[in-house]
């Protein structure tokens, strides 16, 4: 019974220390077999850097030399000095000229400049010289200070308002330059022309007027004259106005001053215009042909004084001597 118990009890040992080897051997096999596999799927996924780097080297200097042809050749286009420039100097591109640089002389665009200036004076001269030209064939037909008939409106309009401005600034120079008109009750005139007198004033009662076979009120006296013979200004005044009249013929009416007024008429080639300053003496025009309300008593001149439109006689502030 014992035998049998220790060979029992050794077969087990066997069979354990056998089981024990097995399982052993089964989990170095399997050990071993998943390192392997491992190993061959890591190979797959390693990354060489030495390879990349070698790989970039190459693309930089392919990359590197294409951009150095291309700048080589638009060095050769612009004739630029590609020696004076380092080619791996990215930040600074020798081949680009900035237009009007301090450092730069841009040949092109000077010449252009100098082409383009040379033209507009070339134009300009061109259009003065055909204003000349046509100021020229004014001048000859007639025809200076006429307008074109294409000028716009707005020109138009422009030229009437400067030629406005001019006579508004000729009237304030005329006046800024005349005299203060003073003239007084004491003040005497002097004779517009040397002659006898046709028709006295008379405005107390009436007087007879040859040519008009009537007796009539008379405010002027009628000074005989010859037609042409001058006439000059009586006293300093500013004439206010020159007209025509049927009776009278031409008018000029001159302000002298505390509401004085001198009225000349029967005259012709007037010398003076409406807003002038007149001295004593000065010639205002000359004798006209009388008019058909004077035909009888010939060639004469009007003479006719008032104060603050009252007529006044001109006899009693006419000179004697001068009679």
């Amino acid at each position: 019974m014992r035998r049998r118990n220790r060979s029992g009890a050794n077969k087990e040992r066997v069979i354990m220390v056998l089981s024990s080897v097995f399982v052993l051997a089964a989990l170095t096999a399997t050990g071993l077999f998943f390192r392997g596999k491992s190993e061959e799927k890591n190979d797959g996924y390693v990354v060489d850097f030495s390879a990349i780097e070698d790989e970039s080297d190459t693309l930089v200097k392919n990359d590197s030399t294409e951009i150095q042809g291309v700048m080589d050749k638009a060095a050769d286009a612009q004739g630029v000095n590609k020696d004076a420039v380092t080619a791996d100097d990215l930040d600074y591109d020798p081949y680009f000229q900035e237009t009007n640089s301090v450092n730069v002389e841009n040949e092109e665009a000077v010449d252009g400049e100098t082409e383009g200036e040379e033209k507009g004076e070339k134009a300009e001269e061109k259009n003065i010289e055909k204003s000349s030209e046509k100021d020229k064939k004014k001048n000859e037909n007639g025809e200076e200070g006429m307008i074109e008939e294409g000028t716009d409106s707005a020109t138009l309009e422009e030229v009437a308002r400067m030629e406005e401005m001019e006579d508004t600034m000729a009237i304030a120079t005329s006046t800024s330059i005349q005299p203060a008109l003073t003239f007084g009750d004491n003040d005497t005139l002097a004779w517009p022309i040397v002659g006898n007198v046709l028709i006295n004033y008379s405005m107390d009662k009436t007087i007879y007027f040859p040519t008009l076979e009537q007796y009539k009120y008379n405010p002027a006296i009628i000074i005989s004259a010859v037609e042409g013979e001058t006439i000059t200004a009586a006293a300093n005044g500013k004439v206010s106005s020159i007209y025509s009249n049927p009776e009278l013929g031409t008018v000029v009416v001159m302000e002298l001053g505390n509401g004085y007024e001198l009225t000349y008429g029967q005259l012709k080639d007037i010398t003076v215009s409406e807003g002038g300053f007149v001295n004593k003496g000065d010639i205002i025009g000359s004798v006209a042909a009388p008019t058909k309300y004077y035909s009888v008593e010939g060639c004469n001149v009007y003479f006719k004084l008032t104060k603050d439109g009252e007529p006044i006689n001109p006899m009693t502030k006419l000179n004697s001597r001068e009679q």
